[in-house]
């Protein structure tokens, strides 16, 4: 992982409106599959988004609590840890009562020496996220044909999971 001047941990992050990938065709080319629930917390003392995560998968179960301080739309810092489930409980306890918890199934795909995440929601049916993380902002991952671009949302404020959690967009694709 990337780190800034001062040492702190950057995810460097390009983000792709998809159309909804075939079910059969992810499960080709992935290599894990997650069940994750985030609720995002009230926000921190310099106003980085803060966030618990549940994700499952195959049978085992992980926690994590998780900060982002924006620096631009492909540029965040982030520190991440894993939590006990007490930690866990205690967190939720600081919920955001204005944002809805976000759930997605997540699928891993090997491309280029990266990974892509695609996310899928429940509330969407015809459209996904898809996510690669970078070493640096320069970097141009080409994805793969079977992946249906709609557009890059890597700068707009309405595609991050925190603005999910908020409102929906509907814009026809």
């Amino acid at each position: 992982m990337p780190v800034d001047e001062r040492g702190e941990p950057l995810e460097i992050e390009r983000k792709y409106l998809i159309r909804r990938p075939d079910q059969a065709v992810l499960e080709r080319h992935a290599v894990r599959r997650l069940e994750i629930t985030q609720v995002y917390l009230t926000r921190g003392p310099e106003g980085e988004s803060r966030r618990i995560r549940r994700a499952r998968s195959d049978g085992a179960e992980k926690l994590y609590y998780t900060e982002k301080l924006h620096r631009t739309g492909l540029v965040r810092v982030e520190r991440e840890r894993e939590v006990t489930p007490e930690e866990y409980a205690s967190l939720l306890a600081r919920a955001d009562g204005k944002r809805r918890p976000i759930e997605k199934e997540r699928w891993c795909v090997p491309w280029a020496g990266h990974t892509l995440e695609i996310d899928l929601f429940p509330f969407w049916e015809d459209r996904a996220y898809c996510e690669i993380e970078l070493q640096s902002p320069e970097d141009d991952v080409p994805l793969p044909d079977w992946l249906t671009v709609i557009r890059e949302v890597t700068d707009d404020p309405r595609y991050t999971h925190s603005a999910l959690a908020l409102e929906i967009p509907t814009d026809p694709i």
